[in-house]
């Protein structure tokens, strides 16, 4: 794989807020906005990610986040942007994304590094991509020289679901004509979490009715600023916290709201260099499962899920301090139960990065196995923790002030020092920072939506628990499948007995002592 002319380097921080000021077109309460790095839906949340940004940059976080490109430019990226080549490899990928998890505590899911859960698969296996090859590698090198910010939209709109995507052509996202230049598209894709904020969509398709018709068999990507790419937000949390909050009452909602979008083109012209896939339905089809996306983007999600567990595990025991309960026997059990759910998901992660499958070209991949399970479960665990927050912590969430305001008036302080004050001599202020942070995480809408989120982010439930027996019943060239192990080891123990007894030496049979045929007359 040949490397670019000259180093690129990642943007920093500032960087990335100007490359936003492209003149993309987002409609937010009914209007157009003119510059999302300004507008208060989304001012703040665009500063999260600068900060991601700046810390590439930063000498105290550059050994744990980033690394040499192989692209021979000698330049730095991302670690989760290149090929793994060992565990090794995954083990410091794994770092680096909670490494940038950190700097927004686990709540920005859709981070610029996400979408490397499908760009490193560029590299590892361009020829997968047949005569678009040359657009693999060259999206591969760019992007992790750049350390591009790319989400993706994949699913078609809920509309009519018992028809193919041919069936609804006005709805879902086709190719209308072929040009010199390329293809002109148009129709819509959900949900664009985060794509406000972000450089280029990646456009596929993720369904359970395969398509049929060639026009809808388009793999490619398209710039934000393209014309005829419009997004369609929704409420901006962001933007309530500031309008009838304050930093200190919303400290999450004020800075981390990756707004969801609708995505909509409108006879978007999409270059020739920006297709990766034309035409090719049973490719189409098929394109998750083959690429290897799924064990990279479970590594993903699951490396962001153990930083939030350990944010929500200490906020939480932090909570239980100031309502004075933490040493009941009961709440330590909940509290308990949280911080398990916290060791099983990092052992996960650990797995996945330690025991890698064979890839493409002496690549390795995480453990899909261990990624599976974590996307099975944590629709589970998720609300079960919400659960325990609000059974442990009670009405100490709603024993709250009404605004930051309450503790800059010299009228209503001194009540507040003294009535809601925490337990062992935790001043009010300090109470309700932690009380209000908590709300924020758990139970106001953007806690909600978080919810919802984490129950809806790897799949719907169904395919999510099959998709598990699919992975057990298939194996690598040579290889014996899990499916075949595991059937296995319970033949075993069948075949140590049949109708006449032990057929397997050091037993001994029953027939002296069973009641059974003998004569009772």
């Amino acid at each position: 794989m040949s490397g670019p002319a000259e180093t690129r380097s990642p943007m920093t921080g500032d960087e990335y807020v100007e490359s936003l000021r492209d003149g993309r077109t987002v409609y937010f309460h009914g209007e157009k906005v003119r510059d999302v790095t300004t507008h208060p839906a989304f001012r703040n949340s665009v500063r999260s990610i600068a900060r991601l940004y700046d810390a590439l940059g930063d000498p105290a976080q550059q050994d744990v986040l980033t690394c040499e490109t192989d692209t021979g430019s000698g330049g730095k990226t991302h670690k989760f942007f290149r090929v793994p080549h060992s565990a090794d490899d995954l083990v410091g990928a794994r770092d680096a994304i909670a490494g940038w998890q950190r700097l927004t505590y686990g709540w920005m899911g859709r981070s610029p590094d996400y979408k490397a859960s499908f760009l490193a698969t560029l590299g590892a296996m361009p020829e997968f991509y047949g005569d678009y090859s040359d657009n693999a590698i060259h999206w591969y090198q760019r992007s992790q020289e750049e350390v591009l910010y790319w989400n993706h939209a994949i699913v078609h709109p809920p509309v009519d679901r018992h028809l193919g995507p041919d069936a609804i052509r006005d709805v879902c996202m086709h190719v209308e004509r072929e040009t010199d230049n390329g293809l002109v598209v148009s129709g819509a894709k959900v949900v664009a979490t985060g794509s406000a904020l972000t450089h280029y969509n990646f456009i596929a398709h993720y369904g359970q009715i395969p398509i049929q018709d060639r026009d809808f068999a388009i793999v490619c990507t398209a710039p934000m600023d393209a014309d005829g790419v419009k997004l369609i937000c929704r409420n901006s949390y962001e933007l309530q916290a500031a309008a009838t909050g304050s930093v200190f009452d919303y400290p999450l909602s004020s800075r981390l709201d990756e707004n969801d979008s609708i995505l909509v083109f409108d006879q978007v012209l999409i270059p020739w260099e920006n297709v990766f896939l034309y035409g090719d339905v049973p490719k189409a089809n098929s394109f998750f499962p083959s690429i290897g996306f799924l064990p990279r983007f479970t590594f993903h999600g699951l490396a962001r899920l153990c930083v939030k567990l350990d944010f929500i595990a200490g906020l939480l025991s932090k909570a239980l301090r100031a309502t004075g309960t933490r040493d009941f026997r009961g709440v330590q059990a909940n509290l308990g139960e949280v911080i398990a759910i916290r060791n099983l998901m990092w052992g996960l992660s650990d797995a996945m990065c330690r025991n890698p499958d064979p890839w493409a070209n002496g690549a390795v991949q995480p453990s899909v196995l261990y990624g599976l399970a974590y996307r099975t479960f944590t629709p589970y665990f998720y609300p079960r923790i919400k659960d325990i927050v609000e059974q442990v912590v009670a009405s100490g969430l709603i024993y709250v002030n009404s605004n930051a305001a309450d503790f800059k008036s010299d009228e209503i302080r001194p009540y507040l020092e003294r009535f809601v004050r925490g337990s062992d001599g935790i001043p009010a202020l300090e109470r309700m920072k932690v009380m209000k942070l908590l709300w924020d995480a758990m139970g106001s809408e953007f806690g909600g939506r978080h919810e919802l989120y984490e129950r809806n982010y790897a799949g719907n439930n169904e395919q999510i628990r099959y998709e598990n027996v699919h992975a057990a019943d298939g194996a690598a060239p040579g290889q014996e499948s899990l499916t075949a192990m595991l059937e296995g080891f319970a033949e075993q123990c069948m075949a140590e007995y049949d109708l006449d007894g032990w057929t397997i030496p050091g037993f001994f049979n029953p027939d002296d002592v069973s009641i059974v045929g003998r004569d009772w007359d």
